[in-house]
C-alpha cells in the first residue's frame, strides 16, 4: 500500500445533527456532504471525552484520557506552584500541566514514517513551551493554543476565579508568539490559506495535515460573506466558513493530483452545546449522554474506501493512532498500554466489523457509564437502554434485562481496575502521569497600552 497524505480536519463543539449529512436542514454544508458521498459515514463514532482537553489528547494518543491522567486539571497560583485553587475539566491559559512529551503521539508516528507534518488551528493541550506541538511531531504549527474564548473578556464570576480573562488570545507560529487577540473572523481564512500552502509545498511527499478548528465554540466571529448565506444566524456562517475549507482543501488536491490518495478524515472534539443541533442524541456537551460523546466522522480515500458507505459498527477517535500506524507501518508495540484499535480493515472491506464493542464514558475521573454493543449502561442510575432501537436515551429498561445491566456493571468494574474511578475511589493500576512544569506562566498578559486588534471577545 502506498503511503497516503492524511488530512484530519478536528471541529470545536460540533454538534451531532449540525451539518447536512446527519440531518440538518438549517445549515448549508455542500463540500462536507459531499465528503460523505464519496466515502463512509460512521453513525456511532465517539470522541475520547465530552470536552475538548482531554478529548484531544485521546485522538493524539489512543488512550483514554483517564489512562494518561488528563481528564481534570488543577488551577494553580503562579506565586506559589505548589497552592491549587480548584479543578477545572479542561486546561486554563498558563497552566504547569500538560500533555506529557513522554507520550507517542499521531502525528509522532507519521514524522517516523518520512511524514511532513503540519499542525494548524487549536490545540489545547498544554500553553508552556514544553507542550509545545512541535515537541510532538509536528514540523510546524500556526493557532492558537487554546479555546477563542479564552482572550480577553468582560470579567464575570465565573470566569474571573481562573484569572484568564485578562490574557489576550495568543496566535503562534511554530514557537513564537505573533499576535495577540487576533481578528477571529479574519482566522479562519488565514488558517485555510495556511493549509493549502502547506498541500502545495509538500505535494511531492507524503505529508499530514491536522487542521484543528476553532468554529464552531463559542463566541463566534465570522466573515461577512458567510454570514450573507447563512439562515442559521452566525452558527450558519460558521458552518459554511468551515464548508469553504473543506472546499479548498479539496480543490487544491484535486489540481496537484492528489486526491485518490489522501485520506481526509472529518470529525468534532465533543458533543455540541446548547446551540447545537445534536438530534437525535439526548444531551450535550459536557454530558456522558450520547449528545456529550457521539460525533461526526466522516473518511474519504478514493482508492481503498468505497463511496456512499455509512458504517454503524462502535468506533472511537482513539482508533485513529493505531490505524495510522498500520497504513504507514509503524510499530506501536512499545509495551506501553493504550486503548486504540485500528479499524484500517473496516475501512478497506466493507463486509468487516469493528473490532471494539465496547467504550466506557468518563466525566472529569468519574466514570459514568459504558456500552457493550447496543447496550449502554448508566452507572449513577443503573439506567439500562438499548442503543440501536433507542439512540435518545429515552426508555430505561434495565428491569426488562437485569442479567444484561449485571454485565454491564461486571464490564465496568474492570474498567475501574484498569484506569480507575473516583465515583467508587478506585485507583486504577495502568495509569501514567501527565506533564507539569514548576516555572509556568501566561504566554500573554494584558498590557492597557497595546492597540488591540480585538479590544474583549463577548
Amino acid at each position: 500500500m502506498q503511503k497516503p497524505n492524511i488530512i484530519l480536519l478536528n471541529i470545536d463543539d460540533l454538534g451531532y445533527g449540525d451539518i447536512g449529512c446527519y440531518g440538518s436542514k438549517l445549515n448549508r454544508t455542500p463540500h462536507i456532504d459531499k465528503l460523505a458521498e464519496e466515502g463512509i459515514l460512521f453513525t456511532d463514532f465517539y470522541a475520547a471525552a465530552p470536552v475538548c482537553t482531554p478529548s484531544r489528547a485521546g485522538l493524539m494518543t489512543g488512550c483514554y484520557p483517564k489512562r494518561i491522567d488528563f481528564q481534570s486539571f488543577g488551577v494553580y497560583d503562579s506565586q506559589d506552584p505548589r497552592k491549587k485553587k480548584d479543578d477545572f475539566v479542561v486546561l486554563m491559559p498558563g497552566q504547569p500541566e500538560g500533555l506529557n512529551p513522554k507520550e507517542k503521539t499521531i502525528a509522532g508516528i507519521l514524522k517516523d514514517a518520512g511524514y511532513a507534518t503540519q499542525m494548524i488551528g487549536k490545540w489545547h493541550l498544554g500553553d508552556q513551551k514544553e507542550y509545545s506541538p512541535l515537541h510532538f511531531g509536528f514540523d510546524h504549527y500556526f493557532g492558537i493554543p487554546y479555546s477563542n474564548d479564552m482572550g480577553l473578556m468582560p470579567v464575570n464570576d465565573f470566569w474571573s476565579r481562573y484569572h484568564y480573562t485578562m490574557c489576550p488570545l495568543p496566535l503562534v507560529r511554530d514557537d513564537k508568539l505573533i499576535e495577540e487577540q487576533p481578528d477571529c473572523a479574519s482566522l479562519a481564512e488565514r488558517f485555510t490559506v495556511e493549509a493549502v500552502d502547506f498541500i502545495r509545498d509538500h505535494s511531492e511527499q507524503p505529508f499530514f495535515l491536522y487542521f484543528a478548528h476553532y468554529y464552531v465554540h463559542n463566541p463566534l466571529y465570522t466573515a461577512e460573506r458567510f454570514q450573507k448565506v447563512s439562515e442559521n444566524g452566525q452558527m450558519g456562517a460558521a458552518l459554511a466558513s468551515i464548508d469553504w475549507t473543506v472546499s479548498m482543501i479539496e480543490y487544491e488536491l484535486e489540481r496537484l493530483g492528489l486526491s485518490d490518495n489522501t485520506l481526509i478524515i472529518f470529525m468534532s472534539d465533543n458533543g455540541g452545546d446548547t446551540r447545537s443541533c445534536n438530534a437525535p442524541l439526548r444531551g450535550y456537551k459536557g454530558s456522558t449522554f450520547e449528545g456529550g460523546e457521539r460525533v461526526n466522522c466522516i473518511m474519504k480515500w478514493p482508492e481503498i474506501i468505497k463511496r456512499g458507505r455509512v458504517s454503524n459498527e462502535i468506533v472511537s477517535m482513539m482508533d485513529i493512532f493505531p490505524t495510522f500506524a498500520e497504513i504507514v507501518g509503524v510499530s506501536i508495540d512499545d509495551g506501553i498500554k493504550r486503548d486504540g484499535i485500528s479499524v484500517l480493515d473496516l475501512l478497506i472491506d466493507e463486509k468487516q466489523h469493528s473490532k471494539r464493542n465496547t467504550f466506557f464514558y468518563y466525566a472529569a475521573n468519574e466514570l459514568q457509564a459504558v456500552r457493550k454493543g447496543d447496550y449502554k449502561l448508566h452507572l449513577k442510575t443503573g439506567e439500562l437502554y438499548d442503543l440501536r432501537k433507542d439512540v435518545g436515551e429515552t426508555t430505561d429498561i434495565a428491569h426488562q434485562y437485569p442479567e444484561k445491566a449485571a454485565e454491564l456493571e461486571q464490564i465496568a468494574q474492570l474498567c475501574r481496575e484498569d484506569i480507575g474511578d473516583s465515583a467508587t475511589g478506585t485507583i486504577g493500576k495502568n495509569c501514567r502521569p501527565k506533564g507539569f512544569v514548576k516555572d509556568f506562566k501566561p504566554m500573554t498578559c494584558f498590557d492597557p497600552e497595546n492597540p488591540y486588534m480585538i479590544a474583549l471577545y463577548d
